[in-house]
C-alpha cells in the first residue's frame, strides 16, 4: 500500500477551565474576535477556545514583554481549532464545549478519538478496552452534545488503517461496526453534523478508499474529513476530495488547513515525514469559504502548535510545544 501518509494524531483530553468566556472565530483571516462575544462576527460558525494552549501562551509571551512571539502565537490563538475527546467523562466534557459554544451562538468543532486499537499502537496509541466501552462512550457523547450545534470529525486514521494493513485483520468487522454505529448515534442529535475521516491526498491508491467507507457507514454521515493532521496543500486535498466524493454518492467533505501553508516536508527523513516535519506554516484560516462548492470548510482539526510525537525532539503526541507553534505561525503566508 505504500509508506505512512497520515500525521500521527495529537491527543488532548483536557476541558477548558475558563470555558464561560467564550470567543468567536474571525471567518477570513483579518480580524481577531470581538468584545462582544462574537455575535458580531455571525459569518464565522465556530467557537474558539479562550483558554486554550495558544491563548495561554500568547498571554505568558504578552506578560513576558515577548510582544513579537505574543503577536505570532495570535495568529493561533484567535482561530477556532478542533476540541479531541477522548476518555474520561465525554458526556461531561462536550457538555461544557458545547454549552460554551450556545452561548455566543457558535458551534464546537469536536473530535473523537477513542476507537479501539487506536493508532496501531504507535505515538497516540490507546483507545476503549473493547466495542461495548466504545459504543457507551459514543452514547456519552451524543449525550452530551444535547441539541447543541455541533460538527464532528470521525476517528481520524480509523478507516484509513483497515486499508494500509496497520490494523490486524482480526478487528476489522468490529471496527467498521462501530464506526457506523457511531454515525448513527451522533446522527440522532438534530444539530450534529458528521464527518467521517478518510486519509490524505498522499494516499497513493485512493480507489481502495470508498469501499472501506461505504463498509463504516458514510451514507448515514454528512460526509468526510481529509488530510487531517497533515500537511498535503489545499488545491491537492480538493482534488482527492472531489475523486473520492464521486464515488461515495457525491458527499460534501471539510480540509484540515491547520498546517499546509508550506506543504508537505520533502527533506532527508521522507520516513518520518508527518512527525512534527521542520519547516512547516498554518494554512488558510478555518472559514466555509472555500474554493469549491464539495468543500464545507477548511478547519483547524490538528491543534497548530501539539507535537505529533516524542520525535525531532518533541513532547509526547498533544503536548503543547511552543517552539513548533511559533514556527508555524511565523512561516505562515
Amino acid at each position: 500500500m505504500g509508506g505512512r501518509f497520515r500525521g500521527v494524531l495529537a491527543m488532548t483530553t483536557g476541558v477548558a477551565t475558563v470555558l464561560s468566556l467564550a470567543g468567536c472565530s474571525a471567518d477570513d483571516g483579518g480580524d481577531p474576535p470581538s468584545a462582544d462575544g462574537g455575535k458580531r462576527a455571525a459569518r464565522a460558525p465556530y467557537w474558539v477556545n479562550p483558554d486554550g494552549n495558544a491563548a495561554r501562551q500568547a498571554a505568558d509571551y504578552r506578560a513576558a514583554g515577548e510582544s513579537r512571539n505574543a503577536e505570532l502565537i495570535q495568529r493561533i490563538a484567535q482561530r477556532p481549532v478542533a476540541e479531541w475527546i477522548g476518555p474520561g467523562d465525554p458526556e461531561a466534557e462536550t457538555r461544557r464545549l458545547t454549552d460554551a459554544a450556545a452561548a455566543v451562538d457558535r458551534e464546537a468543532l469536536l473530535v473523537l478519538y477513542n476507537i479501539p486499537h487506536r493508532d496501531c499502537g504507535q505515538f497516540s496509541r490507546g483507545g476503549a478496552p473493547d466495542g461495548d466501552a466504545y459504543r457507551a462512550w459514543v452514547d456519552q457523547v451524543a449525550r452530551g452534545i444535547g441539541d447543541r450545534r455541533a460538527t464532528v470529525i470521525l476517528e481520524p486514521d480509523a478507516v484509513l488503517h483497515l486499508v494500509d494493513s496497520c490494523t490486524p485483520p482480526e478487528f476489522h468487522g468490529e471496527r467498521y461496526a462501530l464506526l457506523s454505529g457511531a454515525i448513527a448515534r451522533l446522527k440522532q442529535q438534530p444539530h450534529t453534523t458528521v464527518y467521517l475521516d478518510a486519509g490524505n491526498a498522499g494516499w497513493s491508491q485512493p480507489d481502495a478508499l470508498h469501499e472501506p467507507l461505504r463498509r463504516a457507514g458514510i451514507e448515514r454521515a454528512d460526509g468526510f474529513a481529509v488530510n487531517v493532521s497533515n500537511f498535503y496543500p489545499t488545491d491537492a486535498s480538493i482534488a482527492f476530495g472531489k475523486a473520492l466524493s464521486s464515488k461515495v454518492g457525491g458527499k460534501h467533505f471539510v480540509i484540515d488547513t491547520s498546517r499546509n501553508g508550506n506543504g508537505p516536508y520533502t527533506g532527508a527523513d521522507p520516513s518520518e515525514d508527518w512527525c512534527n516535519p521542520p519547516g512547516r506554516a498554518l494554512g488558510e484560516p478555518p472559514t466555509t469559504r472555500t474554493a469549491d462548492a464539495l468543500v464545507d470548510a477548511y478547519l483547524w482539526i490538528k491543534r497548530p502548535g501539539e507535537s505529533d510525537g516524542d520525535c525531532r525532539g518533541g513532547p509526547p503526541a498533544g503536548g503543547w510545544w511552543p517552539r513548533y507553534a511559533l514556527e508555524l505561525a511565523r512561516n505562515a503566508k
